[in-house]
């Protein structure tokens, strides 16, 4: 009965801290050190040169108005440059591109993944900072700007945007995965308020170009060891809610999931790859935050859920007491409700209050299936983009 009840409390205290603890902790150490270090005011007026970068694949049902909203970025324009690059792309968004002679193309038929086309495309960059952003995104017209801003301090090295998931129906897939993103997005926030994010997303982040290093080609999450290599050089990688990339959500519950997974699995592969990052002596400004945020999401978490299942069966059974029979309870509440969530999503009805409990199970499942795609180096770095639902986004 004792390990039934030393791994329960151990399972559950991970999930807790992980989930909840650390936001709470988080935000109290940004309250403390505002005390003493006042937030700092960006300049209004910093506008370097700046190559706004886009790697597009088979993205002719989106590349018009990805340029179009590209086109329209507040952003003084003999100093921004439009670069898109296309490597292996084979349907006709490179006949769109060239309608636009402001916007350099790169193109080469091969296809090797967005990796190796980023860093090709990167070896022609000749201005000090570069702004990446997905080509099946919409940005605000501000975006640019409001990220260019924090450069302005030599400390900086990337500058993550927000992430906004727009939905034009409470489907699952959008419910779910917008109220995430909210969460990751106040996370975010105070990340940087502390020190540093923990990981910029691809959709819209900006470099020092300066702090680029070539990525491994069978890098799987490109954004997150791009966004680590500046904090292992010293810089920090601050956040601006107000440059936000505007994504509608999954098409479908299948996409999702393998979106989910793909991102499990590189998550494993970064945590490898970033090894060095867990010795608190050689990193002793960023281990807390990267251990919290992102270790413990891809490992002890997750591993945490089942554990606490299945050490709170064991502790019933043995009639430990009345608080695993309540904690039981709750659980199988909590679990009923993903279930629910499930079945309903699968029918095409929409009880959004079913998805919060859907969607968390949904991703730890996913991380599951991720580690083992890891393990078996079965998940490609050249990625066939989930199906997204068309949205039509508004610019500010």
């Amino acid at each position: 009965m004792v390990f039934w009840s030393l791994l329960f409390w151990t399972s559950a205290f991970f999930v807790l801290y992980t989930y909840i603890g650390y936001a709470i902790l988080l935000y109290i150490a940004v309250r403390v050190k505002r005390v003493f270090f006042p937030v700092r005011t960006l300049p209004e007026n910093f506008t370097p040169p700046v190559t706004f970068m886009v790697a597009a694949y088979n993205e002719e049902s989106f590349i018009e108005q990805k340029i179009q909203n590209s086109l329209q970025l507040d952003y003084p324009a003999d100093k921004l440059q439009l670069v898109i690059v296309t490597d292996g792309s084979s349907d006709g968004t490179n006949d769109v591109i060239r309608r636009y002679p402001q916007i350099r193309l790169l193109h080469k038929p091969e296809r090797k993944g967005k990796t190796m086309a980023i860093n090709r495309a990167m070896e022609t960059v000749d201005t000090p900072f570069v702004v990446f952003s997905d080509a099946n995104t919409f940005l605000n017209p501000q975006a640019v700007r409001k990220l260019i801003a924090h450069f302005a301090d030599e400390t900086t090295g990337a500058v993550a945007g927000e992430k906004k998931v727009i939905s034009q129906d409470a489907q699952a897939e959008g419910v779910g995965e917008g109220l995430y993103w909210k969460y990751e997005s106040a996370l975010k926030r105070w990340d940087a308020s502390l020190y540093s994010v923990m990981g910029a997303a691809g959709e819209l982040f900006a470099l020092r170009t300066s702090l680029y290093e070539h990525v491994h080609p069978d890098t799987i999450l490109d954004d997150f060891m791009i966004s680590f290599g500046v904090n292992r050089k010293g810089y920090t990688v601050q956040y601006a809610p107000d440059a936000f990339a505007m994504e509608s959500p999954s098409a479908s519950l299948a996409d999702e999931y393998k979106r989910k997974v793909r991102i499990s699995a590189g998550g494993f592969q970064s945590i490898a790859w970033l090894a060095p990052l867990l010795n608190v002596f050689r990193y002793p400004r960023i281990w807390w935050q990267y251990v919290s945020h992102r270790v413990f999401r891809w490992t002890l978490a997750p591993l945490g859920l089942l554990l606490a299942l299945i050490a709170n069966v064991a502790l019933v059974a043995m009639n430990a007491g009345g608080i695993y029979t309540l904690a039981l309870m709750l659980q199988a509440l909590f679990y009923g409700a993903a279930l629910t969530g499930y079945v309903l999503a699968r029918r095409q009805i929409k009880v959004k209050y079913f998805y919060v409990p859907f969607y968390f199970v949904f991703m730890n499942v996913a991380v599951f299936h991720g580690f083992f795609r890891f393990l078996g180096k079965r998940q490609s770095a050249a990625w066939d983009r989930s199906q997204r639902q068309s949205a039509t986004a508004p610019l500010s």
